[in-house]
């Protein structure tokens, strides 16, 4: 007597669309999947508090295994400026075409670091954190633009020795110092929409990170941190263009800005056209088009 086994027919697997269909039917919806835009920035603000309170840790733990703490947050950039003084005033001269020379390159370093800094975290801010990107969900802009208030936070900090140096040096203080906020305003607009553009790049090529210290030390000698831009382009040897890109630089702009707050040596005339317009303009096209930049790649941002 022979037993007869029938086999169930194989399951139907629905085509691909039948699967989207089937999901939207039953009000499922793509994991991690990109928000629009008005909703990514409401979901941002809701996360305002994680964005702060992430940003005051990281800053708090980045020197607590050094025995002097908190300190190297103003003693780091004072040290680099000691170097560029020792190099750029004494051995090169600088400083007997400047008035006020250290207050002028104490105030450079410290907005070049604050950019410095902010764009360096910001590349490795996805790349840097799988961990947390992974495991949890948020919008993953509030990981740059965290290191970027980590940045301004720590100048803030030097911010203080800055004012007893220029004191020392026997800058008084003036209604002028309060220009120093919007400046500081746009500078941070700018820095973390920089440091969205380069979290991207940097999730997607990790190497880039290696590379940036390199692009950005070119970027420090050109943009008038040791030197006055306006010194040289008073001089007629450069070309028109070259000019005009040394005056628009977004980092000599910040840095112009501030030292025209601070320093009364500084004077207007020593800053490039429609300064103001510039640094804004730099910083609605950083801020905005990094924002969005950022935005349009949320998907993808811990896959793979």
């Amino acid at each position: 007597m022979s037993q007869v086994l029938h086999t169930p027919p194989p399951t139907q697997v629905p085509a691909g669309d039948d699967l989207a269909a089937l999901a939207a039917r039953h009000g499922l919806t793509v994991s991690g999947a990109r928000p629009s835009l008005p909703e990514y920035v409401r979901q941002l603000w809701a996360r305002r508090h994680f964005i702060t309170a992430f940003a005051t840790a990281k800053l708090t733990a980045q020197y607590s295994q050094a025995k002097l703490g908190q300190v190297w947050q103003v003693m780091t950039p004072l040290l680099n400026a000691a170097v560029y003084y020792f190099i750029f005033g004494v051995l090169l001269g600088t400083k007997h075409n400047v008035p006020d020379y250290v207050p002028f390159l104490v105030t450079g370093v410290f907005i070049w670091t604050f950019t410095q800094s902010s764009i360096m975290a910001g590349t490795r801010a996805i790349a840097g954190n799988l961990g947390l990107v992974r495991a949890l969900h948020f919008p993953r802009a509030a990981l740059p633009i965290s290191f970027a208030l980590q940045q301004l936070q720590q100048l803030l900090f030097s911010m203080a020795a800055l004012v007893v140096i220029l004191l020392c040096f026997g800058v008084p203080v003036a209604a002028s110092w309060l220009l120093a906020l919007p400046a500081l305003v746009l500078q941070f607009v700018f820095n973390a929409g920089v440091s969205m553009i380069m979290a991207r790049m940097g999730a997607k090529t990790p190497d880039i990170a290696q590379l940036m210290p390199f692009v950005l030390r070119t970027w420090m000698y050109v943009s008038g941190v040791m030197w006055s831009i306006d010194k040289l382009t008073k001089k007629d040897h450069l070309p028109h263009v070259v000019t005009v890109l040394l005056e628009t630089n977004p980092a000599a702009v910040y840095i112009d800005l501030m030292r025209y707050a601070l320093i009364d040596s500084f004077h207007a005339h020593q800053l490039p056209p429609h300064v103001w317009a510039t640094a804004v303009g730099w910083a609605l096209l950083a801020g905005v088009g990094g924002f969005i930049y950022f935005w349009k790649a949320e998907e993808t941002y811990g896959r793979g």
